[in-house]
């Protein structure tokens, strides 16, 4: 009897074990196919933050785009002129830019070779009159080196802000468009031919 008991003890013991396979319950009651659901949730969710940022990025490209159009179409020209395109001011841009660059460093050369010669002495004791007229020769050159130097780079950069302005092109005397042209081959102008022939006439 004894026997009897302690088998059918082992198989009530059987039948409340849970199969192993069965069911796949965690210790806190979570299936494996629920981990699984969970994790595909968690990389869904985090995949579409970048495709949002993918879709951000393309409408600013886009408005970027849309504004450069924009500000291209809207500068003046002759009316025998076709209207600027973005690749057109694109290269007037480079080359001001350029020219902005190259002036800085010619100041900046002819400051130090200015202060140079400001530091000799100005009656040139010691050197005869030849030496002495050839240092002043110098030190008016390097002036006016500077001050050409100094209005390019002023008209340069009035060029660069009416760019930004949506003015360049305007005739800043009469106000009529100066011409495309004109502009490409000289960027820095700020009046038509007509008022630069009657400024050079004065």
């Amino acid at each position: 009897m004894a026997a009897k008991k302690s088998t059918a003890r082992t198989a009530a013991t059987k039948k409340t074990t849970p199969a192993k396979g069965a069911a796949g319950t965690t210790a806190n009651g979570t299936t494996k196919a629920d981990k699984k659901a969970a994790t595909k949730s968690t990389s869904t969710a985090a995949k579409k933050p970048a495709k949002k940022t993918a879709a951000t990025r393309k409408s600013t490209a886009k408005k970027a785009t849309a504004t450069r159009v924009t500000r291209a179409e809207r500068l003046v020209v002759r009316e025998d002129e076709s209207p600027w395109t973005p690749a057109e001011l694109k290269e007037v841009r480079v080359e001001l830019e350029g020219e902005i660059a190259r002036l800085r460093a010619d100041l900046q050369s002819s400051e130090n070779e200015l202060s140079v010669f400001l530091r000799e002495p100005i009656d040139g004791a010691g050197d005869d009159q030849a030496d002495a007229g050839a240092k002043s020769f110098e030190r008016e050159h390097e002036l006016s080196l500077l001050a050409g130097a100094r209005t390019g780079l002023e008209q340069n950069l009035h060029a660069l802000e009416r760019l930004e302005d949506g003015t360049y092109g305007i005739c800043e005397s009469c106000g009529n468009p100066i011409g495309k042209l004109r502009l490409q081959a000289y960027p820095r102008a700020t009046l038509c031919m007509t008022c630069k022939s009657t400024q050079e006439r004065r």
